[in-house]
């Protein structure tokens, strides 16, 4: 091996103590911002009574309600508090919206005697005013726990008793949810008092304030629910903060010209990777059903996008069939974002199996068992969750529904069972590229490579514990908190710190890049994504729950996490210069690895639109205040999450068959990789330009005109510009689905069937 690979010379300890540092300091803040939402939670009452002391529910009620609204996986039909599925109404802003309704005829008759159509514009204007008091006051007696409804709020939620029974339980049922959905009284009156309590928690003003507990969220002006101050000001000061940000960290890179995956090493310096004269290792072959299992996730997965996208512009069945009946909207919207996280999943804990041999030198004995059995836990609980998500949702698991059922948290909607099961099967995994990796951290051969491999492993089970910091009764400011610890701090913050690992124990056996640069830049990408991105958490919640001192924090240190994304429009070009690289007859090994190559090139062009350019337009919370759960949401999610994890995640898969297979196999499914390459790339890009980018504006402009209510209605989505959007959004899933998907399942179910070996 090429002395320059090997150099595994110390790096100044002042990376390792600087990420040490941003670590103490962010997770101090998170913490005091965790605390903070326990204590200013809205309240949930004991009882609420009318102005006549009668009983209109109680905290059981709600308790019971919040049950019904997660058994039945309502956040992946529609939103509370904005967070939550796109095809069912927001139900706090569509409450609310009937609220204002129904109390200004509450007033009208009051103060007029007649209802508010028939006033005067003068005498209307005065009822509405009177309506923005009563319902701003908060009623609410924290020694007694008692909430006072008015007549008009008790009237409201009579009414809409009966609304929302027809909604969920009406022979003609929701949106992409069977006829009779709920079909228990005793539920759907819970239902109803749960939005009761969600809906009072965004117009009451919180004690001391003059805004909302959710910060004036939704954006309502009949309520009088308009941005806040704070809104506008910590927008502002984001934007200052990302400039500087940027400007700080540029200069930084130019008066540091060795930074980056080039690392300042010219094109022939003459690295030479293990990989290049290693033995293929019994678990590293038996990898190749990893890859198998990945593959039909994936394929899976992108077949029930195609289904919620046709949700979109036919609600009422599929091309006439009632598709609902057997896979309704909430459950192929759970099963789509499940298989994304399993597929993508099981990619990366197969490339670190795969990498952690070649980096530690030799197989420990009994591996390949270890690796069969760990593929064997996590079949049980994909197909396990999975089977139990959709008998939790059709209510048939009873009370086991939160342990077995769908938990009904989008992102984290498999049952507490399962999520139990996953973290063993993440430990055990942990287990392995330990004992892979330990002979590599004892010598140190490859510096603090190793060792760094194996701190971004743990990092992962250890931050996937939050998941358990809830339970079904738990005030939904705090699961909604814990729910973001994982949604972004674990996926892309630490699962993104692994990939970077990943990549560079990657690029350091394929003989592109030495030790000592890839150790660098892992330290320097820990520094980057962590200052911004652990207290950036909090940009989840500016509106549900949580004060201004959240909103504050997290609009600053989110817009820092634009800095390294917009950083990786260099990465990209560094891939470009390694892919020629892998050209030079200094690596020939890199050479075949084009195509893992290609796809790390899309990673970094992807990082930056995705994450980088739609990530920011809806971070700073005068955007989200009023686009939260609009259509330019989804936007950011598909550029961001299949743009970068799902594009890395195939980037594995093809660098280690590569490994796996023979030229022969290579070479046959070769042309099916570059087809679904550029078919997923077109695909995805088609999927934004046609619909999620333009649609998105389209309602978020309907939010300012209308209210946020009007343009989350199914009345609004499916007419005018936006349904044709919708429809036309088809080609590009196409795309993506025939000529993207299909043909890498294709090339994957090529290369793991065929394992011949090379003929002589």
């Amino acid at each position: 091996m090429n002395a320059a690979a090997t150099d595994t010379s110390p790096i100044s300890p002042w990376w390792r103590q600087a990420v040490i540092l941003v670590m103490i300091l962010g997770f101090t803040i998170l913490t005091i911002v965790t605390v903070k939402t326990y204590n200013g939670a809205p309240p949930i009452p004991a009882q609420v009574v009318d102005s006549g002391g009668r009983v209109v529910f109680l905290e059981d009620d709600v308790n019971k309600g919040q049950e019904v609204f997660l058994k039945y996986g309502l956040m992946e039909h529609g939103t509370l508090w904005g967070h939550g599925a796109y095809l069912g109404p927001d139900y706090t802003a569509e409450y609310l919206h009937r609220l204002a309704q129904i109390a200004q005829d509450t007033e009208a008759v009051r103060l007029f005697g007649k209802p508010f159509a028939q006033l005067t514009p003068g005498q209307a204007g005065e009822a509405a005013s009177s309506v923005k008091g009563l319902l701003k006051q908060n009623r609410y007696d924290a020694a007694s726990r008692t909430l006072t409804f008015t007549d008009a709020e008790r009237a409201s939620f009579e009414r809409q008793k009966g609304e929302w029974k027809a909604y969920f339980s009406g022979a003609k049922g929701a949106p992409g949810l069977p006829a009779g959905f709920i079909k228990h009284d005793q539920e759907l009156e819970a239902l109803n008092a749960y939005f009761a309590w969600a809906t009072w928690a965004t117009v009451a003003l919180r004690p001391g304030t003059g805004y909302s507990y959710t910060n004036n969220w939704p954006y309502e002006p009949l309520v009088g629910n308009t941005p806040t101050s704070a809104a506008f000001l910590w927008s502002g000061l984001s934007l200052v903060t990302l400039l500087g940000g940027l400007g700080l960290v540029l200069f930084i890179f130019g008066k540091f010209n060795y930074l980056g995956w080039s690392g300042g090493e010219g094109k022939t310096s003459g690295f030479t990777g293990t990989l290049q004269q290693w033995t293929l290792t019994p678990s590293q072959k038996a990898l190749a059903l990893y890859f198998a299992v990945v593959a039909l996730l994936f394929l899976g997965q992108t077949a029930l996008g195609g289904v919620l996208a046709h949700y979109r512009v036919e609600p009422g069945g599929f091309y006439g069939f009632d598709l609902a009946r057997y896979l309704p909207y909430n459950l192929a919207r759970t099963w789509h974002l499940q298989l994304a996280i399993f597929w993508i999943a099981t990619s990366w804990v197969a490339g670190g199996l795969f990498l952690a041999p070649l980096v530690g030198g030799a197989e420990p004995k009994g591996q390949r068992t270890g690796v069969l059995v760990l593929l064997g836990a996590l079949a049980v609980v994909v197909f396990g969750s999975l089977f139990g998500e959709m008998a939790g949702i059709n209510d048939q698991l009873g009370s086991l529904w939160f342990w077995f059922g769908h938990q009904g948290s989008e992102y984290l909607d498999l049952g507490r069972f399962w999520q139990l099961l996953l973290a063993v099967g993440l430990v055990f995994w942990l287990f392995l590229m330990f004992r892979a990796l330990r002979p590599a951290m004892k010598s140190g051969v490859q510096g603090e490579l190793p060792s760094l491999f194996l701190y971004a492993a743990v990092a992962i089970p250890v931050f996937y514990l939050p998941a358990t910091f809830y339970g079904p009764h738990t005030n939904f400011a705090v699961i909604d908190n814990w729910r973001f610890w994982i949604i972004h701090l674990w996926v892309e913050g630490f699962f993104e710190l692994f990939a970077t690992v990943l990549v560079a124990v990657m690029f350091v056996q394929m003989g592109l890049v030495s030790t000592r640069s890839a150790t660098r830049l892992v330290y320097l990408d820990a520094i980057l994504y962590l200052t911004g991105g652990i207290v950036g958490t909090g940009h989840h919640w500016y509106f549900t729950g949580q004060s201004t001192l959240n909103m504050g924090l997290a609009a600053c240190f989110s817009s820092l996490e634009v800095v390294p994304l917009t950083l990786l429009t260099l990465d990209a070009w560094d891939f470009v210069r390694l892919k020629d690289r892998a050209c030079d007859d200094h690596a020939p090994l890199a050479a075949k690895q084009k195509w893992a190559i290609y796809f790390l090139i899309a990673v970094g062009v992807w990082n930056f639109v995705g994450a980088g350019v739609f990530g920011f337009l809806i971070n700073l919370p005068i955007v989200s205040y009023f686009e939260m759960g609009t259509t330019l949401t989804p936007n950011h999610g598909h550029a961001a999450m299949f743009g970068v994890f799902g594009m890395l995640a195939l980037g594995v898969v093809f660098f280690c068959l590569r490994a796996i297979r023979s030229d022969r196999a290579w070479h046959k499914a070769e042309p099916f990789i570059k087809t679904g390459f550029w078919g997923l790339n077109i695909g995805l890009g088609l999927m934004i330009v046609l619909d999620l980018f333009p649609a998105g504006l389209l309602q978020f402009w309907d939010v300012l005109q209308n209210g946020y209510w009007h343009a989350r209605r199914l009345s609004y989505l499916m007419k005018g510009l936006y349904h044709t959007l919708e429809w036309l959004r088809m080609g590009g899933d196409l795309v993506f689905l025939l000529l993207g998907a299909v043909p890498l399942v294709i090339a994957v179910g090529k290369l793991v069937l065929d394992h011949r070996p090379e003929k002589s």
